[in-house]
């Protein structure tokens, strides 16, 4: 008879099969990483905004395949948008730089609205006359003198820049000549920076011992020209400043600029080869003449003034034209201003 084994035992249960193998279970294979999650991560550095493209459509990828890479997804966006706002931000203000700078570049040449002197008023009627003065709101309140590639033809210091009074609205004058005295009545009210300019140079003695290097004759323009002490028409303070009265009267695109209007006879204007040229050279008009109104008029010339031009008018100009130097030697001795 056969004995059972003790306690009932049984016989070993059959080995569990996982995936193939034996006794040892598998754990389950990593998702991979998905790649949209990498491509938006590079492009944040390259090109912030396909970064947040990619960055969004990989995490969109992840949530329906649970793939691996929403760090690497998120990681993207974040700098991409970090990036984007950022370059945002320097393009304005570089683009505000940019603008303000040019409008001071302009404004150094007096042809900008942006200048305090120009005023946006419509254009005066084109009547062949000096337009009437309509006084910008800011007027005198920030003259500026800013420097040339040329220097200085005699040594001399920049006026004062900044805010220049108007009144008192006339100043007074007076050149004495070789052929005579011009007394003068600058005009502070309506033209501050030029008239600032004028004195501040007459002070200093910059027009002492000066030759007047230019006479006009035409039936166009009758004009006695000084300011230059080199006396060949070249010369100037090594600075220059823009135009005032009557050419902040007009617009900066009007076509009446190019218009000539009257500069009538006992008009002191400032000469210049464009608009914010200005320097030291002047002109005294002693016949009615016409010219755009580009020259700033900043002054008048008393009687015994123009008959002191007109004797020099009267010698004619050298040579027998109508424009070049005086057959006189008209010479600066000085100028006193008050």
């Amino acid at each position: 008879m056969t004995t059972p084994p003790p306690y009932g035992a049984y016989p070993p249960p059959p080995p569990v099969a996982y995936a193939g193998y034996y006794g040892y279970p598998q754990y389950p294979q990593p998702q991979p990483t998905n790649a949209l999650a990498i491509v938006s991560l590079v492009c944040a550095f390259l090109f912030a905004p396909l970064g947040i493209i990619f960055g969004h459509i990989s995490l969109s990828q992840i949530k329906k395949t649970g793939e691996e890479g929403r760090g690497l997804a998120i990681a993207g966006l974040v700098i991409s948008y970090m990036i984007t706002v950022l370059t945002i931000v320097v393009v304005a203000l570089s683009v505000l730089f940019v603008v303000q700078v040019a409008r001071d570049l302009e404004s150094l040449d007096g042809l900008t609205p942006g200048y305090p002197d120009i005023t946006t008023a419509p254009s005066p009627p084109v009547a062949n006359t000096l337009p009437p003065f309509d006084p910008p709101k800011t007027l005198g309140s920030n003259c500026q003198y800013p420097a040339t590639t040329e220097p200085a033809s005699k040594p001399v210091k920049l006026p004062q820049n900044g805010r220049i009074a108007t009144d008192p609205a006339l100043i007074r004058a007076t050149i004495t000549t070789s052929e005579g005295s011009v007394g003068l009545a600058l005009d502070n009210g309506k033209t501050p920076c030029t008239v600032n300019n004028f004195t501040s140079l007459a002070k200093q003695g910059f027009f002492d011992n000066t030759k007047c290097h230019r006479l006009t004759t035409s039936t166009e323009l009758g004009v006695l020209q000084c300011g230059d002490p080199t006396g060949i028409g070249t010369g100037g303070p090594g600075y220059r400043f823009p135009n005032e009265y009557p050419t902040n009267q007009y617009r900066l695109t009007d076509p009446a600029l190019k218009i000539p209007v009257l500069y009538p006879r006992g008009t002191l204007a400032m000469a210049n080869t464009g608009p914010g040229t200005n320097g030291s050279q002047f002109f005294l008009v002693y016949n009615d003449s016409t010219l755009p109104p580009t020259y700033t008029v900043f002054g008048t010339i008393d009687s015994a003034g123009l008959a002191t031009v007109d004797k020099v008018a009267a010698a004619g100009v050298a040579g027998g034209s109508d424009d070049g130097k005086p057959v006189l030697d008209v010479a600066i001795k000085s100028v006193q201003v008050g």
